[in-house]
């Protein structure tokens, strides 16, 4: 490519990031790095009515814990800011005026009661479109119907207005979309999108055209719900004499519920109990109340196994390999790989890129999820040691925790199924036989352990499968777990005799 390739990502600050917003902000990060280009993050906070103050940051928190790095935007700062559509009011303005000027948009006066008049007609008429268009406009209360005084007086009256771009009634309207191919629409099927509401601000479709224009955006990436709103964008950057210069279009496919009907959302995650949302926070409902809501992060899983797992819904690599590191999602991803059709949001499989990951980090990484074990006198490298037996074990982060609870605290209970099932008499033989050598180690690694253990077993002609499930029980409290001489080795010897001890002296009277 010739020219700097510069993509951005623009969310609402209107509540949480959903998973889907993280997913396009991903696909346009991962191709702004293929191309040594730029990606820039711009917030269209133009919906005032929906603003929530703390929804911005909520959305540069949730990019950083990804590992999705904007080199532009609000805290930032770059060549084209600013990068608020807020403070940029001044600059629709101007191009509105533009518009109005060349004869490509108008004022419009109608109340909200004339518009439900005009709509109410249409569906008496049985029109099957409801739009404010070509045909419905000239018996409206606009500037094209109003003479040029009338227009003036109320304007400096101070009637209410907005203003709306004016589409021509018999235009085809192509557009070649990146993923899509070729997309035709007649403009008989576009309304007159409001341009610039009675508040003074712009709407989506004027300032997310000029914002593109004026920041050299190359490549428009977003959600299929905007490939609608193309045509009109289209014809944006047609009147306003920008077309050599429009972006390319890729407009991607939805993300879908579990089951495949429908687009997945908030609800879905509630009702199926997953987060829907990169992490938790609080944003007033509807009813005003403060609406809490749980995120991928506090539910333990990695950004990176995350940022995997969300690649792949929708962009296929072209081969077998699922595992995909940033460096190589970058290496890898080109917008002729994205798919058309919509991408089922399969939550076990999140859990499978979450383990992957796990195994994959390093024991000195993942000490950090078993600091709540306060009372612990391990060692750093005794974490270490428990940290990487135990990350082939578990799903979520905080299950280390969970599954290694018996190192910290030994057990004041006894899995009862295995003890009514599987301890006797000779298994308490062995295991008080096992304590003696045993006490008379400082340190014993797991090869050790199981020479001596093998050694009684063989002098009491005793096999080894009698004895291993209640021994683990006497020093976990649990049935089943990780390796058990790898569970002796790092309790230490000292500790493991105490625990056989105290285990000999109850369990009979429990078994009464």
């Amino acid at each position: 490519m010739n020219e700097e390739v510069r993509v951005r990502f623009a969310p609402s600050p209107t509540g949480p990031l959903h998973i889907g917003g993280v997913r396009t902000a991903l696909y346009n990060y991962l191709f702004a790095r293929k191309n040594n280009g730029k990606f820039i993050l711009r917030i269209e906070d133009t919906d005032q009515s929906r603003f929530i103050e703390s929804a911005e940051e909520y959305i540069n928190e949730s990019l950083e814990w990804m590992g999705i790095t904007p080199d532009e935007g609000p805290k930032l700062g770059g060549p084209y800011g600013p990068y608020r559509q807020s403070e940029r009011k001044d600059v629709y303005q101007q191009y509105a005026q533009k518009l109005l000027e060349e004869g490509n948009a108008y004022y419009a006066f109608d109340t909200p009661e004339e518009l439900d008049a005009m709509r109410e007609r249409l569906k008496a008429a049985k029109v099957d479109s409801l739009q404010y268009n070509a045909i419905t406009r000239m018996q409206m209360n606009n500037s094209l119907t109003l003479t040029e005084e009338e227009v003036k007086q109320r304007i400096a009256a101070g009637d209410p207005y907005v203003i709306r771009l004016k589409i021509p009634r018999k235009e085809e309207v192509r557009l070649n979309d990146l993923v899509r191919g070729w997309v035709m629409v007649h403009s008989s099927a576009i309304d007159d999108k409001v341009l610039m509401k009675s508040d003074g601000m712009p709407t989506y479709h004027l300032a997310n055209v000029v914002d593109d224009h004026l920041m050299k955006i190359t490549h428009v990436i977003r959600g299929e719900e905007w490939l609608p709103s193309a045509p009109l964008h289209v014809l944006l950057y047609k009147f306003l004499g920008w077309s050599d210069s429009m972006p390319k279009f890729a407009h991607l496919p939805l993300l879908l519920k579990p089951d495949g009907n429908g687009k997945l959302s908030k609800r879905d995650g509630d009702r199926l109990g997953f987060p829907v949302f990169p992490i938790s926070g609080e944003f007033p409902g509807r009813d005003g109340s403060l609406e809490h809501f749980s995120g991928f992060k506090e539910a333990g899983y990695l950004p990176e196994a995350l940022l995997n797992f969300i690649a792949l819904l929708g962009w296929n690599p072209g081969d077998e390999n699922e595992i995909f590191h940033l460096q190589q999602l970058i290496s890898a991803f080109s917008l002729d790989r994205i798919v058309k059709s919509g991408a089922k949001f399969d939550i076990e499989k999140a859990k499978w890129f979450n383990q992957q990951y796990i195994k994959d980090k390093p024991g000195a990484e993942l000490i950090q999820y078993l600091q709540n074990a306060t009372s612990t006198t391990y060692s750093d490298e005794k974490l270490i040691q428990i940290c990487d037996a135990l990350k082939y074990r578990v799903e979520f982060l905080q299950d280390l925790e969970s599954e290694s609870d018996f190192f910290f605290t030994p057990p004041s209970n006894y899995e009862e199924k295995v003890i009514s099932k599987k301890w006797n008499e000779t298994v308490a033989m062995i295991l008080k036989q096992f304590a003696i050598p045993l006490s008379k180690q400082i340190d014993i690694n797991a090869e050790e352990v199981k020479e001596i253990l093998n050694n009684i077993l063989t002098e009491n002609g005793v096999k080894i499968g009698v004895v291993m499930q209640s021994l683990r029980v006497v020093l976990t409290g649990k049935g089943s777990g990780m390796d058990l001489m790898e569970i002796i080795e790092i309790l230490g010897p000292k500790e493991c005799v105490k625990r056989i001890e105290t285990a000999l002296e109850q369990i009979p009277s429990n078994k009464e």
